[in-house]
């Protein structure tokens, strides 16, 4: 039985944000994938919960005026994966959506509570850390975006105040118009299984050179991240195996993994360059540059 104290179920997005100002205890739930697991364990006593599951308006996936591609926080993972405006232009995302537990879990979990449970496994962060992905914050008062490369604080901890609620996802046109891109999650399973690490690149060339390559790790530090130097090494550079394989060194520096009972950190190490090798060299050499 899970210990629930108390759970509203506000029928707007203004309602809940006044419900939410009054009571910040409140713990927020839209798909509760994540939240009932832990009840199920004990990790919450009397849980108050904002059920924002019914605020439709946080359910759409749409283009905006300046391409800007926008998707709501209570999207679920399979709204993402059947989404023909994520397939033509974001297709990683799309990737990374599909890979997500099973059927039953993808219908219910939604984007929003996975950025939000700040868990370095999630799977949807890599492939939107390599978006610059923004993220829309709302409380009763204010409104700010924050770029999600700057959200996570920590393991299972993110920049979100008690009395805000993630509204949108958003991806500006420069981010994906002309790139690429591919993600891998590598788990001792291939089902139903959390990730053990998650690799997302996306990249544009030009030339036969780099012009862009931004390399996202999950599961490889303490909060999901970007590998800089690898990235700047790219820059400008051609797409040959030897850039290749100085890229997938400089992201092993650039990352930080520990050892878990899922998987070494020198696994994860050699994972890390073996993936990032297998995406470029098949994604790039053979489609792009021959």
């Amino acid at each position: 039985m899970f210990d629930i104290k108390e759970i509203k179920e506000p029928k707007s997005l203004d309602e809940a944000l006044k419900v939410l100002d009054s009571n910040t205890k409140l713990k927020i739930i839209s798909g509760g994938t994540d939240v009932l697991i832990k009840l199920h364990h004990g990790k919450f006593n009397d849980a108050e919960l904002l059920s924002i599951k019914n605020l439709d308006t946080l359910r759409d996936i749409k283009v905006l005026e300046d391409n800007t591609i926008s998707i709501g926080a209570n999207v679920t993972f399979s709204d993402i994966f059947r989404s023909e405006v994520i397939n033509n232009n974001i297709p990683i995302l799309s990737e990374a959506a599909v890979s997500m537990g099973g059927p039953q879990i993808r219908n219910m979990a939604t984007i929003g509570g996975n950025i939000c449970n700040g868990a370095v496994s999630a799977d949807s962060a890599p492939a939107l850390f390599s978006l610059n992905a923004e993220l829309k914050l709302k409380s009763l008062n204010n409104e700010r975006i924050v770029k999600i490369t700057e959200f996570y604080d920590g393991p299972g901890k993110v920049k979100i105040q008690r009395n805000e609620i993630l509204t949108e996802i958003l991806i500006k046109e420069e981010n994906y118009k002309n790139k690429r891109g591919r993600y891998i999650k590598f788990a001792n399973r291939k089902a139903l299984d959390i990730s053990m690490l998650g690799v997302a690149l996306l990249y544009e060339i030009e030339d036969n050179s780099f012009k862009d390559l931004r390399i996202s790790l999950g599961v490889a530090s303490p909060t999901p991240i970007r590998c800089k130097n690898a990235e700047n090494f790219a820059i400008g550079k051609g797409v040959t195996n030897e850039v290749i394989n100085k890229v997938a060194e400089l992201a092993k520096m650039d990352s930080n993994p520990r050892n878990s009972w899922r998987g070494s950190r020198d696994y994860r190490l050699h994972l890390i360059s073996t993936l990032i090798k297998r995406i470029l060299n098949d994604d790039l050499i053979k489609s792009e540059v021959k």
